[in-house]
């Protein structure tokens, strides 16, 4: 039976853009007797509920740490099973993103993803760019210390093609070269498993973002634990750098 939502979540006040870290996969599936791969199966489910949850109630972007750069050192059979669920799974949800009208957006070195991956990812960018909806933000091959490196390579090389003078790179010059430059930053990171850490994930866009951390595995963590957390990020006083009188 699907979560309700509570009666107590203001929909006035809700996050535009959450990220999660969805964490706990090979734990789950441990100590279930498991290999890591059948958590990562299980957690197909979850990421199903909560992206279904944010489009019902009006979440404008969630990002997904699906796959980071540093995964790519992972048992070879863990990465190649893993990234054959990520791309086919993706591609299989293609019909009911656009029945939702959801858009799905992709972050990271694609570069280093198999042919068939990219082509697959490709087509599926593709089919779903009209969609005017729930922005899903797959990062995948991803990690904050990539991207920033990215972004100070293309600033530096319009600078030596004078495009841009130096005197001139701001702070938002930076935000520009960001791969998520058409997005806004996360009001809300949520991370599963009782890890607290961020694990080089968006470490520019998450400077103001409130930190979410449950006990939860990602294969277990549902509709019901989404709205714990908006419920919690409610109680927050968001106040950037300001004192509470001055809000």
């Amino acid at each position: 039976m699907s979560a309700l939502v509570p009666p107590s979540l203001d929909k006035n006040r809700l996050p535009r853009h959450i990220a999660i870290i969805m964490d706990g996969n090979g734990r789950w599936a441990k100590d279930r007797g498991e290999d890591r791969l059948f958590g990562h199966y299980h957690g197909v489910e979850s990421v199903r509920d909560i992206v279904e949850a944010a489009a019902e109630l009006g979440i404008k972007y969630l990002t997904l740490y699906a796959f980071s750069t540093e995964n790519w050192d992972r048992p070879a059979e863990e990465v190649s099973g893993l990234m054959q669920l990520l791309v086919t799974t993706i591609r299989k949800e293609v019909p009911t993103l656009n029945k939702n009208n959801i858009r799905l957006h992709v972050i990271g070195d694609l570069s280093m993803l198999p042919d068939f991956a990219q082509n697959e990812l490709k087509e599926a960018l593709e089919m779903t760019a009209p969609n005017t909806g729930l922005n899903l933000v797959m990062a995948l091959s991803y990690s904050g210390r990539w991207e920033l490196v990215e972004a100070v390579r293309n600033i530096a090389r319009a600078v030596e093609e004078k495009k841009l003078n130096w005197t001139q790179i701001t702070e938002q010059t930076l935000q520009d070269h960001l791969s998520t430059h058409a997005f806004p930053d996360p009001e809300l990171m949520i991370r599963t498993s009782g890890e607290y850490r961020i694990s080089n994930f968006l470490l520019f866009q998450l400077a103001y973002a409130e930190l979410y951390f449950t006990e939860v595995c990602w294969p277990d963590f549902r509709k019901q634990n989404l709205y714990d957390a908006l419920l919690d990020y409610q109680q927050r006083e968001r106040r950037f750098g300001k004192i509470s009188e001055q809000l």
